[in-house]
């Protein structure tokens, strides 16, 4: 982050929205919405003094996954690029009641300033590359493991907070009551290949199980119980890492552990199934750890729509053949980078996000863009100017021209036909494929066949 905050090449536009995207490939046109810090980047030098004197703390669902608080003016995390505070004008005394103004008493340079506005931005861009990464699945959608009923009851995210040294335990491993844990128990597949949430597996949340697993162990050295349905440990090193955890006294109870309990006395009891035994076991814990699922961002439907790609069954960005074309969009120089595709650990991630930038820089070393002979073509005589087209085209590549009739861009169109079928006057035809092509390939068909 901080090559790329310095190379004289990259502008990093942080803090801010695309809200539209027009053209095609090697044209792109982006309208980006620049959103309001409330803090003059050209005067600001990061110094953190109005983070350090903020009065105001809101609990924080973001970077500290709901574990700790932030100050109303913050940074969004420690070594964050660029290094620029933003003020949260929702929790911000002076924009909730009209009050306060300690920030901008206290700024050395004059940087705060109240009056900022969002800005808008247009760049003209040659690809697009799409990585937005993955959401946290929420476990409270599926209420037999009691999440929320307990503040023992944690994600797999948030125990990374608790373990970080700028945590809000300062990395000890603790319960809610800021007691050393004596039983923790580990679920795996919350929310993963689960008829209730999602069929796919997750992929990373074995691994970081174990790998909690182990730091309980080291740090409180805590009895640990691991309810997981098939140990996943596919990467370079990881089945040697199972094996080492195994070899820790970390207790593998094969079978999903079916329900979470919250005794009277606060205590929790993890019932699951045990296939190697054939029975119900069920152990009580301090604290339960929870391997939620990952999933799509949740706007992923409207940046789909915006950047004209396409959505899997399950929600993710499609590519454009998953084995030929990974990297690859349905719309031509849209490209996908790591964990918008799929789940995918960090190894597989910057493999995937390389392969998307060799792919730009193939693109544009091209000098021109090959397109398929196959696109649509709208007879204006024929044309009464209904955009019955221009709704149904999955690729946007239709528009009205300056006599209200449709006009097809070659370079965006990928010659489905969906317009052709659509349009109620005829007027659109898909060159080479066309009804009489169609028809003669047919007759020449049966006519070999008599």
């Amino acid at each position: 982050m901080t090559d790329a905050g310095r190379h004289p090449n990259i502008t990093l536009l942080t803090y801010s929205e695309v809200e539209e995207v027009s053209g095609y490939v090697g044209n792109f046109t982006v309208r980006i919405r620049k959103k309001a810090r409330s803090v003059n980047e050209d005067l600001c030098t990061g110094c953190g003094l109005c983070q350090e004197k903020c009065p105001r703390k809101v609990l924080d669902f973001g970077f500290e996954a709901g574990m700790g608080k932030r100050k109303a003016v913050y940074f969004a995390f420690s070594q964050s690029i660029p290094n620029l505070p933003v003020i949260d004008r929702e929790a911000c005394l002076y924009f909730t009641k009209g009050r306060c103004r300690l920030c901008e008493k206290v700024c050395p340079t004059g940087a705060i300033d109240y009056t900022q506005q969002d800005e808008i931005i247009e760049v003209e861009v040659g690809a697009i590359v799409l990585a937005t990464g993955f959401a946290m699945w929420d476990p409270r959608q599926l209420p037999q493991y009691s999440y929320g009923l307990s503040p023992n009851i944690i994600t797999g995210l948030q125990f990374e907070r608790l373990t970080s040294s700028n945590g809000p335990t300062g990395g000890e491993i603790l319960t809610a009551e800021g007691k050393k844990p004596e039983r923790v128990a580990f679920i795996h597949c919350v929310g993963s290949r689960d008829h209730n949430a999602h069929l796919y597996c997750s992929r990373i949340c074995c691994m970081y199980s174990l790998k909690q697993a182990h730091q309980v162990r080291d740090k409180t050295g805590a009895e640990v119980y691991d309810f997981y349905m098939d140990m996943r440990a596919f990467g370079k090193g990881y089945e040697e890492f199972y094996e080492r955890v195994q070899e820790e006294g970390v207790t593998f109870i094969r079978g999903r552990g079916a329900e979470v309990e919250v005794l009277p006395d606060g205590k929790l009891r993890v019932k699951g199934d045990d296939a190697n035994l054939g029975r119900m076991v069920a152990a009580d814990v301090d604290m339960v750890v929870l391997a939620s699922a990952v999933e799509p961002q949740p706007d992923a439907d409207r940046v789909a729509a915006l950047f004209g790609v396409g959505r899997t069954s399950d929600g993710w960005f499609a590519e454009s053949h998953p084995k030929l074309r990974p990297v690859e969009t349905a719309t031509a120089g849209i490209f996908l980078a790591g964990a918008c595709q799929g789940p995918r650990d960090v190894p597989d991630t910057v493999a995937h996000a390389g392969a998307a930038a060799l792919e730009v820089v193939r693109l544009f070393n091209q000098g021109e863009v090959t397109i398929s002979p196959t696109v649509a073509v709208v007879n204006q005589d024929m044309c009464v100017g209904c955009g019955e087209c221009i709704l149904s085209c999955p690729y946007n590549a239709i528009a009205r021209n300056a006599q209200g009739k449709a006009e097809v861009n070659p370079a965006l169109c990928h010659g489905c036909g969906t317009c052709a079928a659509t349009c109620p006057s005829d007027a659109i035809t898909a060159l080479h494929f066309t009804d009489e092509e169609i028809v003669a390939q047919i007759d020449g068909l049966l006519a070999m066949l008599a």
